[in-house]
């Protein structure tokens, strides 16, 4: 795998801001939930209404993931970045003006869902893996952790000026926000153009999407990576980041600690994947993979036996699974550089986190159906326990070397 041995302070900026446009995109994401109950007190709507425009864009978020990995195939990062972050403040600025139920939808499951599926993780770590050989994994796991450092870095900015504004000053300033990134990012990353960067050979510079899909597909390595990667959403974002918090309220958590349990969570999160990238640099990246997995379906031992073991166990899950929760990232990356190639790992890692976000679906829906069915969670624990350890199994079969690249 082929690719520039030293890498450049404006290989860098790439990494500090697809850190920041993570933690920005990330942050307005979860805006949604923060400023529901105002929403419903104010405007009158009603939480489903709310809850349901947030399906639709991460449907919307769905779609667009696969051809957002193929515009960093074909553009520059930055190019691609700041076509989200001019979504996001458009979006954002028309959330900021409504109070029409229409034109939220047009605003947030919209324009902001159409920069959600640019901005993504997917994105930076293609941007970043194509111009970087050295540190691959570390750089890696610094960009793509804005993701989840915009949880405790950026939404108490949003909460404080939720209580001292409005929750329109807020979305406001999101958007300000991202539209004033756009002309940093032009013109402090210059004229990086990844493409130029790269030579892995395996498909031709002007292949077509159908070429490059069919090349990816037959690839068997993004096929294990793509249902593991699923599992990965099922159990993280479908489950945890959904139920974790009525969990903890429904065995008479206090909502406090409760919160700061999950603001634990998303803190160890950072340092989880920045960690996991560095030791994807180091160590066997399968057995590292399968590791993570294991390890996060024996936390979900640990969270069955929360409710009788008291508040220290459910602090203790925090720090375990934050440990395990988004450090998959990094590894993956790598390993679709490596086993798939990196010309066509932005559709690649695309088609991947789409299966994310349809497993994240999965738990989400499972889960308050079960709930609702017989009234607790411990079906969904065990479900997911046992779908952890066979993403797990999954990845063990990737071959330790990476096959020979393909002719044109």
């Amino acid at each position: 795998m082929a690719g520039p041995s030293q890498p450049s302070i404006q290989n860098w900026l790439i990494v500090a801001f697809g850190f920041t446009a993570l933690a920005l995109a990330f942050s307005t994401r979860a805006a949604l939930g923060l400023i529901m109950p105002v929403w419903q007190s104010e405007l009158g709507w009603s939480s489903s209404f709310i809850s349901s425009a947030g399906a639709a864009a991460l449907i919307v978020m769905a779609i667009v993931a696969p051809f957002a990995g193929r515009l960093v195939d074909r553009k520059t990062p930055q190019f691609v970045m700041s076509l989200g972050l001019v979504c996001i403040g458009i979006g954002s600025a028309i959330v900021a003006a409504a109070s029409n139920k229409i034109v939220f939808i047009i605003g947030y499951s919209g324009f902001c869902a159409v920069g959600f599926g640019i901005v993504a993780t997917h994105v930076v770590s293609t941007a970043v893996v194509r111009v970087f050989d050295k540190n691959q994994g570390l750089a890696t796991g610094i960009a793509t952790s804005g993701a989840t450092g915009g949880q405790f870095l950026v939404v108490p900015l949003i909460a404080v000026l939720l209580v001292y504004g409005s929750w329109r000053w807020s979305f406001a300033v999101l958007s300000v926000s991202a539209l004033l990134m756009v002309p940093l990012i032009l013109w402090l990353m210059g004229r990086a153009n990844t493409k130029d960067n790269v030579t892995d050979s395996t498909i031709p510079d002007r292949s077509s999407i159908t070429e490059d899909l069919e090349f990816v597909l037959s690839k068997p390595t993004f096929h294990i990576l793509f249902w593991s990667y699923l599992i990965c959403g099922f159990t993280t974002t479908g489950v945890i980041e959904t139920h974790f918090l009525p969990f903890a309220s429904h065995h008479g958590f206090p909502p406090i600690s409760s919160a700061t349990a999950y603001g634990v969570l998303s803190a160890v999160n950072l340092f989880g994947m920045i960690l996991a990238g560095w030791l994807s640099d180091r160590v066997n990246r399968q057995i590292l993979l399968a590791s993570i997995y294991l390890l996060r379906a024996l936390t979900f031992i640990l969270l069955a036996n929360v409710p009788g073991a008291g508040l220290e166990s459910l602090f203790l899950f925090s720090v375990l699974f934050g440990v395990v929760d988004y450090s998959t990232i990094p590894v993956t990356v790598s390993l679709v550089a490596s086993h798939v190639g990196r010309r066509v790992m932005g559709l690649a890692m695309g088609l991947i986190a789409a299966g994310h976000a349809v497993g994240g679906a999965l738990g989400s829906f499972l889960g308050g159906y079960l709930f609702d069915a017989i009234g607790n969670y411990e079906m969904l624990w065990t479900a997911s326990l046992w779908l952890a350890v066979g993403a797990g199994a999954m990845v063990l079969l990737i071959p330790v070397n990476a096959p020979d690249p393909e002719p044109a």
